[in-house]
């Protein structure tokens, strides 16, 4: 594949950095905040960040996994989570490519469709099984999710990134 212009060389991504990321979003999930329809998810974000950019790694299995986590956590219907989340990263396989041919905040935009329909369907179970409508709160969701893509962009790929000094002993 052919870099785009301007974009930086990285490094290959430590697996137990991509499981540590996903556990530290997950735990921040099921920290005691009490949950408002407008919360953005972190999970919701890193898992679609590590399918954007290591779709081989992050596949639907750990999506499926990590979303019965949180429904068992949030005492929802089992499956509720992990429905959104497998739905998530079969967008994010099907548009990897397109969406890594931007910039960040360019990203986020073309996310913010992946991130709605992963809420809708989150919206959809849980009113399908006799959950009420939280309300147009919950339109707030995807679109926080959203900003946070350029921020979770520069925080993840930061290990990957190349030193730009150059270094006489050290092999380019």
């Amino acid at each position: 594949m052919i870099m785009p212009r301007g974009q930086q060389l990285l490094l290959p991504v430590n697996p137990v950095f991509i499981g540590a990321s996903l556990v530290a979003a997950l735990a921040f999930n099921m920290l005691p905040l009490g949950r408002a329809p407008w919360m953005p998810d972190a999970l919701i974000v890193l898992l679609a960040f590590w399918g954007v950019h290591q779709p081989l790694r992050v596949g639907m299995g750990t999506a499926f996994l990590l979303g019965l986590c949180m429904d068992v956590q949030q005492s929802s219907l089992l499956g509720q989570h992990a429905l959104a989340y497998v739905a998530l990263l079969y967008g994010t396989e099907r548009i990897h490519r397109r969406v890594l041919w931007f910039r960040p905040m360019a990203q986020s935009l073309q996310m913010i469709g992946l991130f709605f329909a992963a809420h809708l369907v989150h919206l959809l179970v849980g009113m399908g099984s006799g959950g009420g409508f939280p309300g147009l709160s919950i339109l707030l969701s995807p679109l926080l999710e959203a900003l946070l893509w350029p921020l979770a962009s520069w925080v993840l790929l930061a290990p990957q990134r190349r030193s730009l000094d150059h270094n006489e002993n050290r092999p380019q």
